[in-house]
């Protein structure tokens, strides 16, 4: 399949892009972005071509992938998809629940496939553990936690502390989709939220789910190194589950959502975790955002 890759970040620069040259069923026919020069040099250590505008990308290829802050990911998405192209896109879909709806009918009016990368998901070890959980507690689970705290705005060197929309949209949005996307397929879809903050950045979710379970995540990017990590668990008869530690990088993780999403176009199957679900998780934070 040829994919066209928007973003040349280092999101785009250290995952999308390694895994999409690597892949044997890609071809990378290029990238663009929205600075030239940026996207010039990462098209050159992927031995592919810069475009300058993404329409010409569009008609080029098969599908995108989307390395972009998600306000600037949803229009284009929709673009692509009516351009025919399947999408592999990042979390979120979007920070509105107007643009994730947007890109949802683009996708469905074209019948184009749709993967959205929440990265526990294509990483073996707790995706494993999502499949197990849900077999294990069959729509039984009562409690559930996901808490997700990081130190990339305290005291790391993450070349993610320079994103303008990380610090514009704060934790809730950055890793919020994660902690939901564990949450959801376990506990049930949303059908109440409410939001409050903690110390720095750290925003609190109280969740109550359709089915009557409920769940809390607690989510910052201000934690001292010392106190960061990642941590998950449901609750209920089955007994305890809880999340596993991840054993990959997220290249790695990003080479199986590739392989879903050739699956679904060439299976016409969706993905679970397709435009519709992350579309779910934007509706989700939205609310919540609208409680802080």
């Amino acid at each position: 399949m040829r994919f066209g890759l928007l973003g040349t970040g280092p999101w785009a620069e250290r995952t999308h892009g390694p895994a999409l040259a690597a892949h044997d069923d890609v071809e990378l026919v290029g990238v663009w972005g929205r600075r030239t020069q940026a996207a010039e040099a990462l098209a050159a250590r992927l031995d592919t071509r810069a475009y300058a505008d993404p329409d010409a990308l569009f008609a080029d290829c098969d599908a995108v992938a989307v390395a972009l802050p998600p306000d600037v990911q949803a229009p284009l998405a929709v673009r692509a998809a009516q351009a025919g192209r399947h999408l592999l896109l990042d979390k979120p879909l979007a920070t509105t629940v107007e643009g994730a709806r947007e890109v949802t009918a683009a996708v469905e009016r074209a019948g184009v496939a749709s993967v959205v990368f929440f990265t526990l998901h294509f990483t073996a070890s707790t995706a494993d553990w999502l499949d197990e959980a849900r077999r294990a507690g069959d729509g039984g689970w009562l409690l559930g936690r996901a808490d997700w705290l990081s130190p990339v705005f305290a005291d790391s060197d993450s070349p993610y502390a320079a994103s303008p929309w990380r610090h514009d949209r704060g934790p809730l949005w950055d890793i919020g989709p994660h902690a939901l996307s564990v949450l959801l397929p376990l506990l049930g879809p949303v059908a109440a939220v409410r939001g409050a903050r903690g110390a720095g950045d750290t925003v609190h979710l109280l969740l109550r789910h359709e089915g009557g379970a409920s769940s809390t995540a607690t989510l910052s990017h201000t934690v001292p190194a010392a106190a960061s990590g990642v941590a998950a668990e449901v609750r209920g008869p089955a007994g305890v589950a809880s999340l596993p530690e991840r054993d990959e990088g997220p290249a790695v993780a990003f080479g199986r959502a590739i392989d879903a999403l050739l699956a679904s176009a060439s299976g016409g199957v969706p993905h679970p975790c397709d435009v519709r679900f992350a579309e779910r998780i934007t509706q989700t934070l939205t609310s919540a955002e609208a409680t802080l």
